[in-house]
């Protein structure tokens, strides 16, 4: 898996480092029981502090992604708790959707926008 970060981007360094990481996830780059490199590593291969680094870890670890473990490291490791990822999933869509709202997309091209990120993870 290949990180790229955009240092010119408003999104937080750390958020981006996330959400690569779960996007390499969803696209099976990654799977259960792999280990991610080590917070010094990542650190140095993106070009990034490693507070910024251990800051993702950190937030996938409770999201449910990571499992930290001192011997082993930022192991993929998912908690199910399919209620609570439910409950996030509609709490993120929430902001999404209003965001889509406040300009003109409609629930059609919405659902449609849906099945084609959706699809772009299973192929």
């Amino acid at each position: 898996m290949v990180v790229t970060i955009d240092f010119n981007s408003d999104e937080a360094i750390y958020m981006q480092l996330r959400n690569q990481i779960i996007y390499g996830i969803a696209a099976d780059e990654i799977k259960e029981g792999d280990s991610l490199p080590s917070v010094r590593q990542m650190a140095e291969d993106v070009g990034i502090n490693m507070h910024t680094v251990n800051k993702a870890y950190a937030v996938l670890k409770d999201e449910g992604f990571l499992k930290l473990d001192r011997r082993y490291g930022a192991i993929i490791a998912f908690s199910v708790d399919k209620m609570r990822a439910v409950q996030d999933l509609k709490d993120e869509m929430k902001v999404i959707l209003a965001k889509a709202i406040c300009k003109n997309i409609t629930e059609d091209e919405a659902l449609e926008i849906v099945h084609q990120i959706y699809n772009d993870f299973l192929t």
